[in-house]
């Protein structure tokens, strides 16, 4: 008898993963289809703006169109990744299909006109958007709509980092500090390879990274220990230091957010007054390399995520204290794109600074900020170790889980999602 119920419990699962395979795909194609188009177009707009780089003064105006294309047509569309957190906490109005097109529009604007932004909110949107839109159409439970919605997180985020194990990890932890909901593992792996599957299947190719150390550990000489104490220390305070990057920047973000709104009565206004500060701060800072994505320069040699990987190069000490700036401006001042990848900007370029301080691997400390900064950012320690290794190999998954981990501790419980609620503190 016992046995019996064990094959039904097989039989059980079987065809649940069929279920969810079958509504996922849908979700799957048109997410990783529609982050394709957006990767596309977003890369014809960065270098449309290096060609024609008086398209920056053009920033305010573009502020106003965004303003007003969700005003006409957004409504709660404009909450944007929060909504989609809410509506997988507790199901109400639902996540509207005209997020998807009105975020992909507006994250093109941004860039095209120098915001700088990133593009991971964007394409979770796409695919929460998607899958709500499934949803309703399927006339799934409460239930099945939180699962699916998670799905089209992680088809979103696999698809447009190209990082599928990352992007399903991620949408289960980022909903909640301290818990992960297991329900919804198989579903969100399906839809975050597929998704990836799908947009590489459009000829989409993500930028390639390579860290160059090897290194030999100094406690070699002692049996059980195997890896390098000293550079374990350095890490360490890294992490620190990735972890309060990572607490300054939300707070920098949802203070002139607030602010704006508080101080600037006429809403438009809010944009134009945040593209004329972006423009004063490119004069500020003497460039135009904190603009944009950040990823690549237009100079071979600029401040970008790629050259944080190298030495040499104009990467300062305070590059990415810029970008820092530069992000949290265009981002609370109601212009539209993700928060990620400039945190990946500010994280390699830090890891970079400090690498120099501490007599560190450049490429290595790059490469732990790149994700620790992230980690600490969103309270996503998990997802960011496996995005350490999907990146960059799992050569130094150590150093990887360490940096994300102590990041994760020190940005608080603060995070760029205000949605994201609570469950574990992270100390007594």
């Amino acid at each position: 008898m016992k046995q019996f119920r064990k094959s039904l419990e097989q039989l059980t699962v079987a065809y649940q993963l069929l279920r969810w395979t079958l509504l996922v795909l849908p979700v799957a194609v048109l997410a990783g289809s529609m982050v394709a188009l957006f990767l596309w177009l977003l890369d014809k707009a960065t270098h449309l703006r290096w060609e024609h780089e008086w398209l920056l003064y053009m920033l305010p105006l573009s502020g106003i169109v965004i303003y007003w294309l969700y005003r006409l047509g957004g409504r709660n569309a404009e909450k944007g990744n929060n909504l989609i957190m809410e509506e997988i906490h507790q199901p109400g109005g639902g996540v509207p299909a005209r997020m998807a097109p009105l975020v992909l529009l507006t994250t093109i604007i941004t860039h095209l006109f120098g915001g700088s932004a990133g593009r991971e909110g964007t394409a979770v949107q796409i695919g929460g958007s998607i899958a709500g839109l499934l949803s309703r159409k399927l006339g799934l439970t409460a239930s099945d709509t939180r699962i699916l919605l998670m799905t089209g997180i992680a088809a979103g985020f696999g698809a447009v980092f190209g990082t599928p194990v990352t992007g399903a990890v991620f949408a289960l932890e980022v909903l909640a500090i301290g818990v992960m909901r297991y329900n919804a593992l198989i579903p969100c792996l399906i839809a975050a390879v597929l998704a990836d599957v799908v947009c590489s299947a459009w000829g989409i190719t993500h930028t390639k990274y390579h860290i160059d150390f090897s290194g030999t550990p100094l406690s070699a000489a002692i049996p059980f220990i195997h890896t390098d104490l000293l550079l374990l220390l350095k890490v360490i305070l890294a992490g620190v230091a990735f972890g309060l990057t990572s607490l300054l920047f939300s707070r920098l973000m949802h203070t002139i957010k607030h602010n704006a709104n508080a101080y600037i009565k006429i809403p438009w206004l809010i944009p134009v007054a945040g593209g004329l500060m972006i423009i004063a701060l490119c004069y500020v800072a003497g460039t135009w390399d904190y603009l944009g994505l950040g990823v690549m320069s237009k100079d071979p040699d600029g401040i970008s995520v790629v050259n944080a990987f190298r030495e040499g190069g104009r990467i300062n000490d305070w590059s990415w204290l810029w970008k820092l700036v530069f992000t949290a401006v265009t981002l609370g001042m109601g212009f539209k794109g993700g928060e990620v990848t400039p945190l990946f900007f500010m994280g390699a370029a830090l890891g970079h600074t400090l690498a120099l301080l501490m007599g560190a691997p450049v490429d290595l400390f790059a490469a732990l900020g790149f994700i620790a900064v992230f980690a600490g950012a969103t309270n996503t320690p998990i997802a960011c170790t496996l995005m350490g290794i999907e990146l960059f190999g799992g050569t130094h998954v150590l150093y990887f889980g360490v940096a994300c981990f102590t990041a994760y501790y020190f940005s608080g419980h603060s995070g760029i999602y205000g949605s994201q609620r609570l469950v574990v503190p992270k100390y007594d």
